[in-house]
C-alpha cells in the first residue's frame, strides 16, 4: 500500500468538545468539523492526545470517530487515534475503528509507560498494522508523553516490513532525528510535524505536513503558511509564522489542549471549554491572553 493516499498540508489534531457535565458535545463537533473543511483542512485526526482519547470510553471514541466521518464525508482523510500499552488491547481496538463505516486509517503512538525497547515497539506496531491490513497506518512518535522513542531505523523497518504504515506523525522535538527519517523513507512515506513550532522546519527537511493543535482554532493562517511555503514562498511563510508564534506559545503554556478548547470557546465555535480529570480548564490570565492573541490575529 505504500501509499496511494495523499497526506499532505495541514491536518488538524481535534479537540473533543464536552458539555459542562462532561459528556460529549457531539454538535459543536459536527460544526467544528465542518468550519475545519471549509477552511481547506487536508487531514482530520480523531481521538488523539488532543482529542483527550485518554478519557474517552470505547463507545465514546467510536462515536466520536463516527460523527467526524459522517460530517466530513470523504471531503477529507479521517483518522483514527488508537493507542495502548497493551499490544493485545491495542490490536483489539484498532479492528474495531477500523470496522467504523468511513475511516480512512488508524493513528497510533508508542506505548505508553511500558518504556519498551526497539524490538518491543517494532512487534506492537507491526501487530496493530497486520489486524488492519488494508488499512493505512499512522505511527506516531510522541516521547514525551509514552516516554518511548521510536527510532528512525525501526520506522523504516516498518515501512518495508507492512505495506499499510504509510507514514509518521514525528513529535520527537528532534531535527536531527526527523532528518534522519525523511532521508531513508521510501518513496510514498509520508513524515509529518507533530509539533506546530517545527511545522516549517520539517517541511524544509522534505516532510509534507503538519498535524497541527493551533488548526483548530486558525485553519486558515496555519494553512496558508504551510502551503506558501510548500510553493516556494518562504518569505511569506516566515511572516506567518512570526505572526502565528504568540499563539502557538499560548497553546502550550497549559497542558493541551485546554488552551485550545478556551479560545475555541471565546470564538464561539464549541460551547464549553470543559475538560475532563485530570486536566482543568485554564487559568483566567492564560484565556484573557488567548482572547487578546485571537483579537491580533481577527481569528473568529
Amino acid at each position: 500500500m505504500n501509499s496511494p493516499l495523499a497526506l499532505a498540508g495541514v491536518g488538524t489534531a481535534l479537540v473533543t468538545p464536552f458539555l459542562q457535565d462532561g459528556s460529549l458535545d457531539l454538535a459543536s463537533l459536527r460544526s467544528l468539523v465542518e468550519w475545519q473543511i471549509a477552511n481547506g483542512v487536508a487531514l482530520l485526526v480523531a481521538c488523539g492526545s488532543t482529542g483527550e482519547a485518554a478519557t474517552l470510553s470505547e463507545d465514546e471514541t467510536v462515536e466520536v470517530v463516527q460523527t467526524v466521518v459522517e460530517v466530513a464525508a470523504g471531503r477529507a482523510p479521517v483518522f483514527a487515534g488508537c493507542t495502548h500499552n497493551s499490544t493485545a488491547e491495542a490490536v483489539r481496538r484498532a479492528k474495531v475503528l477500523a470496522a467504523v463505516p468511513g475511516v480512512t486509517g488508524i493513528l497510533t503512538a508508542n506505548p505508553y509507560y511500558s518504556k519498551p525497547n526497539q524490538r518491543g515497539q517494532f512487534l506492537h506496531f507491526q501487530a496493530i498494522a497486520d489486524a488492519v491490513a488494508r488499512m493505512p497506518v499512522l505511527l506516531y512518535n510522541i516521547p514525551g508523553r509514552t516516554a518511548a522513542n521510536l527510532e528512525p531505523a525501526t520506522v523504516l523497518q516498518l515501512a518495508k516490513a507492512c505495506s499499510n504504515v504509510v507514514g509518521a506523525k514525528e513529535s520527537s522535538g528532534s531535527m536531527q532525528q526527523i532528518t534522519e527519517l525523511i532521508a531513508g523513507a521510501p518513496a510514498g512515506f509520508h513524515v509529518l510535524a507533530g509539533d506546530d513550532y517545527l511545522a516549517l522546519p520539517v517541511l524544509a527537511a522534505g516532510g509534507v505536513g503538519v498535524v497541527s493543535v493551533a488548526s483548530n482554532v486558525a485553519p486558515a493562517q496555519v494553512i496558508r503558511m504551510m502551503r506558501s511555503a510548500s510553493q516556494g514562498d518562504w518569505t511569506t511563510a516566515h511572516l506567518l509564522a512570526k505572526q502565528l508564534a504568540a499563539l502557538t506559545a499560548a497553546l502550550f503554556r497549559e497542558p493541551n489542549p485546554c488552551p485550545a478548547k478556551s479560545l475555541l470557546r471565546s470564538m464561539g465555535r464549541i460551547q464549553d471549554d470543559a475538560v475532563r480529570l485530570p486536566l482543568v480548564p485554564v487559568t483566567d490570565a492564560l484565556r484573557d491572553e488567548l482572547k487578546r492573541l485571537a483579537a491580533e490575529l481577527q481569528l473568529s
